[in-house]
């Protein structure tokens, strides 16, 4: 039985209410959006440590931070290092896209140590097996594929990324393009060639029931992966970005039906004027499901800062309506994140984050902002340091720069000529 299924009982469990508690939202508020599809609670019924959060309409804006081990870095522990510095700096959610030998270990692993919903990418290790096994990805096959998800699943997995709406069609309508980058979607990638070499539909499309079936089982939430998504701008909004879409709201009133919690994801690289009508399309044709993006980015150049591009593109999203953003380290487009590359990137987004829930008029978001300008009316800076998103940052930033300081109330940038001190004194 799902969250969904007791929703619509009319029943309110105690998920619903932890997270209605997080929300300072009525509980009752929390289960008729489940009931809706306009809320999911991502919470396997086997992940026993975990402290629920909600996503969706009318909640505060999530986080996800994105690790995992792969070919050149399969050490478990430098994972477990970004897993707790990303909980540390804020994230709402995380996801394993382990690549390396040891997918199920390193799994199970952080399974055991995170009290935030876990997300992961179950074609990731489908395809690793097959390869381990001296064949091709296209030798994959239907049962292999089904057999991980079923895995992640018995795990305690709270939300996989399933490419279910990239079919044949949508292929054609790729083909038909004249696009720059084609598929940056590792799963999607992988699932593409599969389907072009086989001459076979996508199987997460194809049965589809059969993944609405485990999902129900163990209450995990689809998150519908955006197989197409644009992977520069001049790829966005084009015919097969849409198309796609449009089959995963059929999918998303399938998981409905099914009474299984269900999200979709979005791009990807959208320039900034297009982002509103991105986020708007996606709430019409998947009516109101929460929305999962990636960034999105607002520029293709700025290697080594896209955690900034992506926290840039991420408030105009959330303003507009996406409920969950994935962060972008420093490291996007160059390699895998450092410990210090989650950090930022979590810090970013949670930036993001705050400034649209601030814009959507979430409830209480306003308020810390307005905490902070009262520390900084007073020159409180202990108050300061503590309401800052970050506030090791914030001392160690403090401390550095005002070492010479005689006057501890102020800063070194205005000193004896403090604005708030003069007009103190004038009033």
């Amino acid at each position: 039985m799902t969250q969904v299924t007791k929703a619509k009982e009319g029943k309110i469990t105690n998920s619903m209410e932890l997270v209605a508690k997080k929300e300072g939202v009525n509980p009752e508020f929390i289960r008729k959006g489940i009931a809706e599809g306009t809320i999911v609670i991502p919470a396997n019924n086997n992940h026993h440590n975990l402290k629920p959060r909600g996503f969706g309409k009318g909640l505060s804006t999530k986080v996800n931070a994105n690790f995992g081990t792969s070919e050149d870095y399969p050490e478990i522990d430098k994972e477990l290092k970004k897993l707790k510095v990303a909980v540390e700096a804020g994230a709402d959610a995380v996801m394993d896209l382990s690549t390396g030998e040891k997918i199920t270990e390193t799994r199970r692993t952080i399974m055991a140590e995170t009290e935030v919903p876990l997300g992961t990418v179950p074609i990731y290790q489908a395809t690793v097996e097959t390869l381990n096994t001296g064949k091709a990805i296209i030798d994959m096959t239907v049962e292999d594929l089904f057999r991980v998800i079923e895995e992640h699943a018995k795990d305690g997995v709270d939300f996989i990324t399933v490419h279910c709406g990239l079919t044949l069609e949508t292929i054609r309508h790729l083909r038909d393009e004249d696009r720059i980058t084609d598929i940056v979607s590792r799963g999607g990638s992988f699932m593409t060639g599969w389907m072009l070499h086989n001459e076979q539909e996508n199987p997460l499309y194809e049965y589809y029931d059969r993944l609405l079936e485990i999902a129900y089982k163990y209450d995990v939430t689809l998150s519908l992966g955006d197989g197409l998504r644009p992977g520069c701008l001049a790829d966005a909004t084009d015919r097969s970005q849409i198309h796609e879409l449009l089959i995963l709201g059929e999918l998303v009133d399938r998981a409905r039906e099914a009474e299984v919690q269900v999200m979709v994801e979005g791009p990807g690289h959208v320039p900034y004027d297009q982002i509103e009508t991105n986020i708007k399309l996606q709430k019409e044709l998947c009516k109101g499901a929460p929305f999962y993006v990636l960034g999105p980015l607002v520029t293709d150049i700025a290697l080594g800062y896209d955690h900034i591009v992506s926290a840039i593109g991420g408030t105009m999203a959330a303003s507009a309506g996406a409920d969950f953003l994935c962060y972008v380290t420093p490291a996007e487009h160059i390699g895998l994140p450092s410990v210090e590359d989650v950090r930022e990137g979590v810090m970013a987004s949670k930036i993001a984050a705050h400034a649209a829930d601030i814009a959507k008029g979430v409830s209480g978001a306003k308020k810390r902002d307005l905490e902070m300008a009262k520390a900084r009316k007073t020159l409180d800076w202990q108050r300061q340091i503590e309401l800052a998103i970050d506030p090791k940052k914030a001392k160690e930033s403090r401390e550095a720069h005002n070492q010479t300081l005689k006057d501890e109330e102020t800063c070194t940038m205005c000193g004896s000529y403090c604005a708030m001190k003069v007009v103190d004194k004038a009033l």
